[in-house]
């Protein structure tokens, strides 16, 4: 399973011709692809061994939770009828990250909201490289010139500029993938469960905000790796410190590999997500939560773009130039 994140990365680095936009799409689908596989091996691992154990009734419980609909059929599976080609394949495509041998399904596929949320995909995806083009990248290459003189003053106007932006893509991006994308295929398997975000607009605190933006990767990282950590004895704090820690090494991962660069300050800004969310937990309440939740995400992404985009161009196209 190693080799679904080393393949594409080696690929990425190795061959010139990957562009930072194609090395994105190759290393976040294999991303996928790992987690969904490494779901699909712990859920029939844990069938598996349940039906060794002479607690049928507890194994049939477990591995056979009632529904109306299933993958692919009309109905229920138990473990080891799950392990066909058709069922792995109905998992990979389902807009979810955690394996489930019975997944919820709707009755039927309603056209007028397939169509809503393709329009909506094709909409947002315009509306993105559009804004892009016009108006972020104007602000960016702008910005080269103060962040090489260390000019703080026009550093901090070129990012309170980009700030805007990045946010309004950031909300696009947000609702085009995460509401229109995944409704979109959802819909077209007739996959039932449709929590994929919640309320983390009202975030009062930045560990409810990692909670809830995002669920099928929250719940991925309790299901399997926050809870199996608590299960070998680890402390809370120590699992809550080993999650984030895994996050950041994705988030570096999908980004250092397809722009070539490995940047430590980008990863340990990660990890100061964890002293932010202590602090706002400890001493911030109501609304002063909420706004500084808003804050740390409005200054926060324009600052690593910015900085990004900076060392980019420094390793490679200034040594073109020289």
């Amino acid at each position: 399973m190693v080799n679904m994140l080393t393949f594409p990365a080696a690929v990425v680095l190795l061959v010139p011709s990957v562009t930072p936009v194609g090395g994105v799409f190759v290393v976040g689908t294999h991303t996928i692809l790992f987690l969904k596989l490494y779901s699909y091996k712990d859920v029939n691992k844990w069938c598996r061994e349940l039906s060794r154990v002479k607690a049928k009734k507890l194994a049939r419980s477990l591995s056979c939770p009632s529904a109306q609909h299933l993958n692919g059929g009309d109905r229920k599976v138990c473990y080891p009828g799950n392990l066909t080609i058709r069922d792995m394949y109905y998992f990979v495509f389902a807009p979810t990250l955690c394996y489930e041998l019975n997944f919820p399904r709707s009755p039927n596929i309603r056209m007028s909201f397939l169509l809503r949320r393709l329009f909506e995909m094709l909409f947002f995806m315009q509306m993105l490289v559009g804004l892009t083009q016009q108006w972020m990248i104007p602000i960016i290459e702008s910005s080269m010139k103060p962040l090489e003189d260390m000019d703080l003053t026009r550093m901090t106007e070129r990012l309170l500029r980009l700030a805007v932006p990045n946010h309004l893509l950031w909300l696009m991006f947000f609702y085009g993938f995460f509401h229109s994308s995944m409704n979109f295929s959802a819909e077209l398997l007739r996959f039932g469960d449709r929590q994929f975000y919640n309320d983390w607009w009202n975030s009062e605190t930045v560990t409810y905000f990692w909670q809830n933006w995002n669920i099928p990767v929250h719940k991925w990282c309790l299901r399997h790796f926050y809870k199996p950590l608590l299960r070998r004895g680890f402390s809370k704090m120590v699992s809550q410190s080993a999650v984030f820690f895994l996050s950041a090494f994705f988030h570096e991962y999908l980004v250092s590999i397809p722009l070539r660069m490995f940047r430590l300050w980008a990863f340990t800004g990660m990890m100061a997500q964890i002293p932010l969310a202590w602090l706002v937990g400890r001493y911030l309440r109501g609304n002063y939560g909420n706004a500084a939740v808003w804050m740390s995400i409005i200054i926060g992404q324009p600052f690593a773009v910015l900085m990004y985009v900076h060392d980019f161009y420094v390793l490679h196209y200034r040594q073109e130039a020289d």
